[in-house]
């Protein structure tokens, strides 16, 4: 068993590995991992960021948080919540489990989140306990992807365009979800500068919507010509 799965308090554990849908259909069952997620997903933005300016005093700032979008995007998480074999433990409702829910992306990247979060906790939020096993993760991903990965986001490459002739203020994204199943939630994101509406964006995440807003607004820019 991989050591992120070893839990001094097993609840915690299983309160990591329960999604909604589980919840909806197991009405004894009153804990699910959303806010768990939230947490996890604030240490590994804090910890990928820490990996890359350790590890790369020579990367400038636009690169490495090109590079830090890559390591911790939907598919980079997804995949190691397989390596470390949370895909046949999440707590799925029936009909996501039917709907290859063991295999989604945004199940797997979302509830290796959560594992990460209630990790800390069960560490005494010792942010020390977590980090060897995160590098080791990140450590595990070829630089070519990360590469490759990074250069195609499309966030930080609306991000820069603004910076650079729009706003020295980052743009800001506003998401809620609008529908879907439990197990297949929809997300509305706008991305806006200032208070001017540039781009919307629908998906399965709100990472993915967020990145089709961007997409969106680069489109449009590049239609005015600032492209």
């Amino acid at each position: 068993m991989h050591k992120l799965l070893t839990f001094k308090d097993e609840s915690l554990l299983r309160h990591a590995l329960t999604h909604r849908s589980y919840i909806n259909e197991n009405p004894g069952e009153t804990q699910q991992n959303e806010r768990l997620e939230f947490l996890g997903d604030a240490i590994l933005n804090f910890l990928s960021g820490e990996y890359l300016y350790s590890r790369y005093p020579e990367m400038g700032e636009d690169q490495m948080t090109r590079r830090r979008a890559a390591l911790v995007d939907e598919k980079q998480l997804a995949k190691f919540a397989i390596e470390v074999g949370l895909d046949f433990r999440m707590r799925l409702g029936k009909g996501a489990i039917l709907d290859g829910g063991y295999q989604n992306p945004n199940l797997l990247s979302s509830t290796f989140e959560a594992v990460i979060g209630a990790y800390y906790l069960d560490n005494d939020r010792h942010i020390e306990t977590i980090r060897p096993i995160v590098e080791q993760l990140f450590d595990s991903v070829p630089p070519e992807i990360v590469i490759s990965r990074s250069n195609v986001d499309s966030k930080n490459r609306f991000q820069e365009l603004v910076q650079a002739t729009i706003s020295p203020t980052p743009p800001t994204y506003v998401t809620e979800k609008v529908g879907g199943l439990d197990h297949a939630p929809e997300f509305i994101a706008k991305v806006l500068v200032g208070d001017n509406l540039y781009g919307i964006g629908r998906g399965r995440s709100k990472k993915d919507a967020e990145k089709q807003a961007a997409e969106d607004a680069l489109t449009k820019l590049k239609k005015q010509g600032l492209l």
